[in-house]
């Protein structure tokens, strides 16, 4: 079952490669040991405190660096202001604390990712708002959700890809959740995420997409040397009165094209963003 929220994916495992500079075992020991003793902190994600934007992007920050991932920003830092939608990519899951470093909030998410080991007690904490990508009888309920978060003055984060890619192929921004900052009036932080290695190459590495597992995934990245995650910020859009626009714009404000290329760029440009 495809749709417009779930598209049917096109990356596979055969566009992940390892190929990267492994870390000494003595560092992976070290990532390993770190992950362990980093884990029972993550509790403090759901700590209803004044507090919490900071913790949790201290706790994402740390969780990152047990990894051995580094966090750039081009195009200048991230407005700190209430009420935003962040847009964003979709790679891996480790596109959710990359952001979380840098964007405090709560996320939309696959509902089954609460059934995760260890990313569902995350998801729980950190108050996601689940979204089952097989149904858009849903999506009216999950769009109210986010607006209402949104005109509380809470920063909320959403993958509009609707599945992750490598990286190196890209998806569209469909425009289902952007009608909640039309709703509630509130502006769209567009972001670019992309993953270099420690060459500054870029890197599939960190995708997570087609049948990987997640224990796979998180060895892939625990015994590169070194991995990079660069976020590109966009200029921050302003809703105006149509989501599919707003799609659009969000997506050409981070260079964001589909994977057909050149193609992708101009359906894009010509209103293809199609969906609820």
């Amino acid at each position: 079952m495809t749709h417009a929220w779930f598209p049917a994916p096109v990356c596979t495992t055969d566009c992940v490669h390892a190929g990267v500079r492994r870390a000494s075992p003595a560092v992976v020991a070290l990532r390993i040991a770190a992950v362990v003793l980093v884990a029972p902190l993550l509790p403090l994600l759901g700590v209803p405190l004044p507090g919490r934007p900071r913790i949790q992007r201290g706790c994402c920050r740390l969780v990152l660096r047990c990894f051995g991932v580094r966090v750039s920003t081009v195009d200048g830092p991230i407005r700190n202001l209430s009420g935003v939608l962040v847009v964003s990519g979709h790679v891996s899951w480790l596109d959710v604390f990359v952001i979380g470093a840098l964007s405090p909030g709560s996320f939309v998410a696959r509902a089954d990712l609460i059934r995760w080991p260890v990313l569902g007690l995350l998801a729980r904490l950190m108050r996601i708002i689940p979204i089952d990508r097989y149904s858009l009888r849903g999506l009216p309920t999950v769009v109210d959700a986010v607006a209402a978060r949104l005109r509380a003055g809470a920063t909320v984060v959403a993958f509009p890809e609707g599945t992750t890619w490598c990286g190196r192929a890209r998806g569209v921004f469909h425009p289902a959740l952007f009608q909640a900052a039309v709703d509630a009036a509130r502006p769209v932080q567009p972001l670019r995420i992309d993953y270099r290695d420690g060459e500054d190459a870029p890197s599939t590495l960190p995708a997570f997409v087609g049948d990987d597992t997640l224990l796979a995934s998180i060895g892939r990245l625990l015994t590169a040397r070194r991995t990079v995650a660069r976020v590109q910020v966009g200029p921050l859009q302003l809703p105006g009165a149509d989501r599919r626009e707003l799609a659009r714009r969000c997506q050409a404000a981070v260079g964001h094209y589909g994977r057909r290329g050149q193609s992708a760029r101009t359906d894009a440009e010509r209103g293809a963003v199609s969906g609820w």
